[in-house]
């Protein structure tokens, strides 16, 4: 069976090939909307505490931090804060009863390259692109996440929302309950994602003296590269299945087979060029060629 032709209905069954996955949400009409500038220095931190609707951040060259926000309803409100070089977005109920719909605010915020981010966001998407400050914090309960040319410490954790990555360059870690994890055309050193029912695909460079760790209890990781690639690879599913393309010139040392299941280690090309270990309980490893 080949096992490359399964994928593609693998990925699409966990939502992850959506038409329109990387595109900004389109935000729905709204009862306000709300613009607010604030005036910062080199390196600001911004923190954005929302509880439904979608947030999108995108870096420019102007040392100010942009906040515009639709609200659903005359129910919820904006607090919007500066102090010195800190500005925090949170999204308030002005009613103590209200539906859910009611409480929903979409952000579209532009901060300095440099900035560093705060994301609290429940229920909506987050989607980031061009900033790299030193930090890039992301945290949703069933929002997906989309990360696209940051340079940053970039650290998600989620429920159930998907997260993807494009063109990452700083040090990745990822977690998530039921999430599924897209990481593509990466250049981390840092790599480590790990879901318990979600599906992961890494499709990027590995770097020297690099750390690509993708785990998790069930679904499909998939890990592609190219012929000339180097890396030490172990791979265990210790009930699932593991399909390897990558030609192995040695076996790792102190590296144990698994009583049960299937398991691969050994060096592609260059040893000690970068570490790659991909774990599953009873799901399945592919270790693939790309294009």
């Amino acid at each position: 069976m080949d096992t490359r032709c399964a994928v593609p209905h693998i990925w699409k069954s966990a939502g992850l090939l959506v038409p329109g996955f990387l595109l900004f949400s389109v935000l729905p009409a709204s009862a306000k909307r709300l613009e607010k500038h604030f005036k910062v220095d080199a390196r600001p931190v911004v923190t954005i505490h929302n509880p439904n609707g979608a947030v999108t951040v995108k870096a420019w060259t102007k040392s100010e931090v942009l906040v515009i926000a639709d609200l659903a309803s005359d129910r919820v409100d904006v607090d919007a804060q500066q102090n010195g070089n800190r500005v925090d977005v949170t999204t308030r109920q002005l009613t103590d009863s209200m539906a859910p719909d009611d409480f929903r605010a979409d952000y579209q915020i532009n901060v300095p390259q440099d900035a560093e981010l705060q994301i609290h966001n429940d229920t909506g998407a987050v989607n980031v692109a061009s900033v790299a400050g030193d930090t890039i914090n992301v945290e949703t309960i069933a929002g997906d996440v989309v990360v696209q040319d940051v340079a940053s410490y970039l650290t998600v954790a989620t429920v159930g929302g998907a997260f993807e990555c494009l063109r990452c360059a700083g040090r990745i870690d990822a977690s998530s309950i039921s999430g599924s994890f897209r990481l593509l055309e990466t250049r981390s050193k840092h790599v480590h994602a790990q879901t318990s029912t979600g599906n992961i695909l890494f499709s990027g460079e590995f770097l020297p003296n690099g750390s690509y760790r993708l785990r998790n209890y069930s679904g499909v990781i998939e890990l592609r590269f190219l012929p000339g690639d180097s890396f030490d690879l172990t791979a265990t599913s210790l009930k699932g299945k593991v399909n390897n393309e990558a030609k192995l010139a040695q076996t790792n040392q102190g590296f144990r087979t698994p009583k049960y299941g299937e398991a691969f280690s050994g060096t592609v090309n260059q040893a000690g060029h970068a570490a790659v270990e991909l774990t599953s309980f009873d799901g399945t490893i592919n270790i693939v060629k790309r294009d």
